[in-house]
């Protein structure tokens, strides 16, 4: 009696065991068809249901709640993506599923990354190549062969600035998130001239323009002082100093005497010099390509000239304006009128001390 007992519970425990393992197959098989669909769409391919089926031996039915199940949970965890709202959806026209188009990167905004990228020749090669890459990932699977052709051609063409630095990126964000914590920084620089400085200072904000990226800073102990300009790919060293705040009456760690929206739109080529509001008479093809590089200009028409007013920053405004030549004629203030001709004065020695002799 004991005996028939005892065997009967074996077999019991080898059917739960028999039941357990089926179970638990089961349950790895559809674990396993869950991420294939979730992979296939956050990677941006298609999703056929006819192949899912054939692939995984399940039926329509089995399909289309795998789905649901996928977007349900998408849509209880937008969090995890910022809050957007991602879906599984179905395309009628060409009979298949795909995660919502807005997840991903379309072509064009591709390629006008790319071209953005590229045109500013601020990154080293390798950075610029493993950058690229990655966006691509954002963009489906069917679009990359074409844009990989497409990116293939442009990079051939990239021509890198130079950098005195290690890492342009890794200085970039260093130097980030000084200015977030309100630290305090020693930089080793390196100036136009190639003389090397070591300076102690409050980094303020950071501006890409022309090629460069700047650190706008103030030097410690000269908070009064306007604030001045590093280009990035110069700084060799930076140290952080623990503990060092700037002034509690800088609201977001920003100078009293600072405005960085202000200095975006007056400043060119990011050259030091006084504030003014100038005056000059624009006779060229294309009154917009000046407007564009100065966002605080205003214009009125006169004879047939543009007579442009603007607010400007440093003296980068100079030489923009000298790289229009003729079509630019300055009418004030007078002091910058005089800069102006001193200027061309020294151009003109330049050129007539070149004219051959009679």
């Amino acid at each position: 009696m004991e005996k028939d007992i005892l065997n009967n519970k074996k077999l019991n425990d080898t059917d739960d065991r028999e039941n357990m393992d089926e179970y638990k197959t089961k349950w790895e098989r559809a674990e396993k068809r869950l991420l294939d669909i979730f992979f296939r769409a956050i990677t941006g391919q298609s999703i056929y249901m006819h192949e899912i089926i054939q692939e995984h031996q399940i039926s329509d039915r089995t399909f289309r709640r795998d789905k649901d199940f996928i977007n349900a949970f998408l849509a209880d965890n937008q969090v995890l993506n910022g809050g957007e709202s991602l879906e599984i959806t179905y395309n009628k026209e060409y009979n298949e599923y795909r995660m919502n188009a807005d997840y991903f990167l379309q072509n064009e905004e591709m390629m006008a990354l790319v071209k953005i990228l590229i045109g500013s020749r601020a990154l080293s090669y390798e950075d610029m190549v493993r950058i690229i890459s990655k966006l691509s990932r954002f963009t489906t699977q069917e679009d990359r062969a074409l844009l990989k052709k497409l990116i293939g051609k442009e990079k051939e063409l990239y021509c890198e600035i130079h950098a005195d630095c290690h890492s342009l990126l890794k200085n970039h964000w260093q130097l980030t998130k000084c200015i977030q914590r309100g630290r305090e920084i020693t930089i080793h620089y390196l100036k136009m001239d190639r003389s090397k400085i070591r300076r102690r200072i409050k980094p303020l904000s950071i501006i890409f323009t022309d090629y460069y990226f700047y650190l706008i800073a103030v030097e410690t102990g000269k908070e009064a002082a306007a604030p001045k300009y590093y280009r990035i790919d110069r700084i060799t060293e930076i140290k952080k100093h623990n503990d060092e705040q700037l002034p509690k009456n800088a609201p977001n760690g920003r100078a009293k005497n600072f405005d960085e929206e202000q200095l975006r739109k007056k400043s060119l080529l990011m050259w030091p010099g006084p504030e003014r509001t100038i005056t000059f008479e624009f006779t060229g093809p294309s009154l917009q390509a000046v407007l564009d590089k100065l966002p605080t200009a205003t214009y009125k028409e006169e004879n047939g000239k543009y007579i442009v007013e603007a607010e400007t920053y440093g003296d980068g405004i100079k030489m923009f304006l000298l790289s229009q030549g003729s079509w630019v004629k300055v009418l004030g203030p007078e002091s910058f009128v005089c800069e102006m001709e001193e200027e061309i004065e020294k151009m003109k020695t330049l050129y007539s001390s070149q004219a051959p002799k009679e």
